[in-house]
């Protein structure tokens, strides 16, 4: 039976929510809709009533690829909605901020992407999967990539039918950097002489930069560099790294502005030099980072690079040993920049510490607003917070925050 719904506002992921509640995707506050309730899904989903927001979505992939849920809904529907949710996730904490502008990377600039890859009777299929589905939609003109990119995927689909089982999809992320094409594998055959060769070989008839296997590099032929501030870190297979430059170089910009006038910093967190090497230009930098391989990189390019004021490197698990205390002194300005499930332990050590500066880098507006409470709660003032939309047309948001230990407190 065919049902009416009114949408009264989008979720965190993007979906839109009416009465019951019903969960509705790619549609937007205001709409009425209708379709085929099953459980809290509507499915057959027809918009009765248009919203002035919904736009023609720019990608003929939108409705079957997974990749994007906000492509329906204008540029400055998705900004507005986008400051909304972290203004949202901090007034739950009882605490509100000044929002600068979001800063939204362009489309078609992301230099990484994992694709999915299949084998099958009649060769391979490569893309992205559809939403909540296990069906892979070929992307071969998604607004998201840079160009370069979607260039790169027949590389993968040859990839799969060298070590691709037929039971299983291989995830091959694909990214950017100064020395050409860097591919990591995941989920294919186990590595033997013969795979192993005809990998090798794959690597130089395509001009890889390099190529890595569940893991363990195949082959390099030019150094995967990437490159922060000055220096060139090559980062190892499948580490974590920005998703567009754009949005790298905002965040970063960020950082270092929150932390002007410092001479030295600590950067919890570190990866493989994202924040420390950019501050390195002009103050002292002590990188921690749980992945000692990471470090290891971060060490290797700041070696390498000149000009740069002195960087030391810590490999430790922040989750399960935060920096204590007393481990701040002499410190004037932290950089944090944990995954999405924040940094609770370290923050409460933070607290206590009171460094004068806190520059606080997020990949969920709900953990960070949790932390910024105890460090609001602590005596600190959050002077400003920047969203940073690297994700464009996806539900997720990022943001950079300046924290600054209140002396009238």
């Amino acid at each position: 039976m065919t049902q009416q719904f009114t949408i009264n506002r989008l979720g965190h992921q993007g979906d839109g929510i009416a009465d019951g509640p019903v969960y509705i995707p790619r549609t937007l506050p205001g709409e009425v809709v209708s379709g085929t309730l099953v459980g809290q899904l509507l499915e057959d989903m027809r918009v009765e009533t248009p919203s002035d927001q919904r736009v023609k979505a720019p990608c003929r992939h939108y409705k079957a690829c997974g990749g994007c849920q906000l492509q329906h809904a204008s540029d400055a529907f998705v900004a507005d909605w986008k400051v909304g949710i972290v203004r949202a996730a901090l007034s739950a904490q009882g605490l509100e901020a000044p929002m600068r502008p979001i800063h939204t990377s362009p489309e078609r600039s992301r230099r990484r992407a994992t694709i999915a890859v299949r084998r099958t009777k009649k060769g391979t299929l490569a893309g992205f999967h559809g939403r909540a589905s296990d069906t892979i939609t070929e992307i071969p003109d998604c607004h998201l990539l840079d160009p370069a990119l979607i260039a790169a995927i027949p590389v993968a689909e040859s990839l799969a039918l060298l070590g691709g089982s037929r039971k299983g999809v291989l995830a091959v992320t694909l990214t950017l950097s100064e020395g050409g094409l860097d591919i990591a594998v995941s989920g294919g055959k186990p590595l033997d002489g013969p795979l192993e060769l005809a990998l090798a070989q794959a690597t130089e008839k395509h001009g890889l930069a390099r190529l890595s296997w569940d893991g363990e590099v195949i082959a390099m032929r030019q150094p995967p560099v990437q490159r922060f501030g000055i220096a060139g870190v090559i980062p190892p297979p499948g580490a974590f790294l920005q998703a567009t430059k754009d949005g790298e170089q905002a965040l970063t910009q960020a950082v270092l502005e929150a932390t002007q006038g410092a001479r030295r910093v600590v950067d919890l967190f570190a990866g493989s030099g994202t924040f420390s090497l950019p501050l390195a230009q002009e103050v002292e930098v002590h990188a921690v980072e749980g992945e000692s391989a990471m470090t290891q990189a971060l060490d290797q390019g700041w070696r390498k690079a000149t000009g740069l004021k002195r960087v030391t490197c810590e490999a430790r698990d922040l989750f399960r040993r935060p920096l204590m205390s007393d481990e701040f002194k002499g410190f004037d300005a932290v950089v944090l920049d944990p995954p999405r499930a924040g940094a609770e332990a370290q923050v409460a050590e933070l607290a206590q510490a009171q460094p004068p500066v806190i520059a606080y880098v997020s990949c969920n507006p709900i953990t960070f607003a949790r932390d910024a409470k105890t460090l609001v709660d602590a005596g600190y003032a959050l002077e400003w917070v920047q969203v940073v939309d690297q994700f464009r047309w996806s539900s997720h948001t990022e943001l950079a925050a300046r924290f600054v230990l209140n002396p009238a407190r």
